[in-house]
């Protein structure tokens, strides 16, 4: 049995009784007592073994007149525990904690949240304060695009031009810059602190344009990519020459150790391969392996730079792109990222299925936070926009029932946060909340679906404390 004494401060804000908890993500279950514990002074925290099966992450909250017990399997169903007892802290008024017992685990593995660092640079204090948010919502995987068109943002020790060049290859507001790599590991440990792991994304073969300025020789003509006035870019990583391949070898080296995750994103969407069409060294690549086509081509890229992750420990996730095109299988430590729903519905998860390929539900409908909650944010149509309602009643990555099947594949569900647009710091927060309470509900809870009004009234109770962190969000959403 460890003890450990804390001081718990209540942040008066709202009138809470035993019948009135609101925990958010909703819990498994929980099962009032009778009295309060005050939260002022010390307080011993006693943690015990689980006796139930409480999985990795669950935990079991006991808080009773004596004191508070947690029962847990491990660190990870600890710190969550400790997330609860935070809020059941935060909302109290009276001075008073109700006496309480809340039994929870996760229904996903992986709940991840995405910023894309790649066209817009946020501070580290930034991204800290986003692992704080999440570390709050019970998510645990931090999905970090570090490399975009318009940005690198990580240093690699042997190719320096990565981020001094192509940190700096766009020049809107907050697009220039890098994260060192003392950074990246003070913020790894910090993440960790927190129980969230940090995925980064090193994207193959496109949204590379950075890179390619930095390193010009890596393109199909070996010159720097020309601007490109609409639509995706063209110039990719050229896929016919081997010292392509050795160069994110090196680059995957570097990324691996600085983060420990046992998954490392590689991309593979959107890639458009007018200029592998075209280069000489692409088409010989095809003809000697006898591949049918530039799809297959990128295929062949991507399972060399899994089996290269292979061998370190690693599995790759590549984006739905890499499955939703027929062609020769993927490795098997490969997970497909589906994303694209808006395009082609859920094919990439029946793709994984049939390939037996573990799955990350992340479809751009409606998980996708950059997407306006009404149409007034620029650069998007209507047709993008979602509100809060939507989110949490009509999320295709919500699969509340999976078949057999699909519970085999699904290692979990994600949101998203691109920065495109420019979608500076100021405007995060705007995006990301009320919405991200709903991605949460759906990532971790197990307990029955909450009717919609009685879920929005939790969550909209929620907002004097955000407020009183600086959390701003778009909670007008009544329209």
């Amino acid at each position: 049995m460890n003890i450990l004494n804390i001081f718990l401060l209540s942040t008066t804000l709202a009138c809470l009784t035993a019948d009135a908890v609101n925990i958010m993500p909703t819990p498994s279950r929980i099962e009032s007592g009778s009295g309060g514990l005050a939260v002022e002074g010390a307080h011993d925290i006693v943690y015990e073994e689980a006796t139930e099966p409480l999985g990795r992450e669950g935990y079991e909250l006991e808080v009773k007149m004596q004191g508070i017990t947690i029962r847990a399997e491990n660190d990870a169903g600890k710190y969550y525990a400790r997330v609860t007892l935070r809020q059941l802290v935060d909302q109290s008024e009276n001075g008073t904690i109700p006496c309480v017992k809340i039994i929870d685990k996760p229904k996903y593995a992986w709940r991840s949240f995405m910023i894309d660092s790649g066209r817009q640079y946020q501070k580290v204090e930034t991204i800290k304060g986003l692992l704080d948010r999440m570390a709050m919502l019970k998510m645990n995987v931090f999905h970090w695009h570090l490399t975009e068109n318009d940005g690198w943002r990580i240093e690699i020790k042997k190719y320096p031009k990565l981020g001094e060049v192509g940190g700096f290859v766009a020049d809107g507001p907050e697009q220039q810059g890098f994260y060192t790599q003392e950074e990246i590991r003070e913020i790894v440990a910090y993440a960790a602190e927190r129980q969230i792991t940090i995925v980064p994304e090193i994207d193959v073969p496109g949204h590379s344009e950075a890179a390619l300025k930095a390193y010009p020789e890596l393109t199909c003509s070996g010159e720097s990519p020309k601007p490109v006035k609409k639509g995706f870019s063209p110039y990719l990583y050229c896929g016919g020459r081997e010292t392509t391949v050795d160069f994110l070898c090196d680059v995957l080296d570097e990324v691996c150790a600085l983060f420990p995750s046992e998954y490392i994103h590689i991309g593979g969407d959107e890639a458009p391969k007018s200029e592998w069409k075209k280069c000489t060294h692409c088409q010989a690549r095809i003809r000697e392996l006898g591949l049918k086509d530039e799809h297959e081509l990128q295929i062949e890229l991507t399972n060399r730079l899994a089996r290269h992750l292979a061998s370190k420990g690693r599995k790759a996730i590549c984006w739905g792109d890499v499955v939703t095109l027929p062609g020769q299988e993927l490795e098997k430590n490969i997970v497909v990222h589906w994303w694209n729903y808006r395009k082609g519905k859920d094919k990439a998860l029946k793709e994984g299925i049939r390939r037996g390929l573990p799955v990350i539900a992340n479809s751009n409908y409606y998980t996708y936070l950059n997407f306006p909650q009404k149409h007034k944010w620029r650069q998007y149509n209507k047709s993008r926009t979602f509100d809060f309602r939507t989110c949490y009643e009509k999320n295709p990555s919500d699969i509340q029932n999976p078949t057999d099947k699909q519970r085999e594949v699904l290692l979990g569900m994600g949101c998203c946060l691109w920065t495109d647009h420019g979608l500076t710091e100021e405007w995060l927060d705007r995006r990301l909340y009320p919405r991200i309470f709903a991605m949460a509900e759906q990532m971790w809870s197990t307990a029955e679906r909450l009717p919609y009004a009685e879920f929005k009234a939790g969550v909209y109770a929620k907002r004097p404390l955000l407020e009183a962190m600086g959390v701003h969000g778009d909670w007008d959403e009544e329209y």
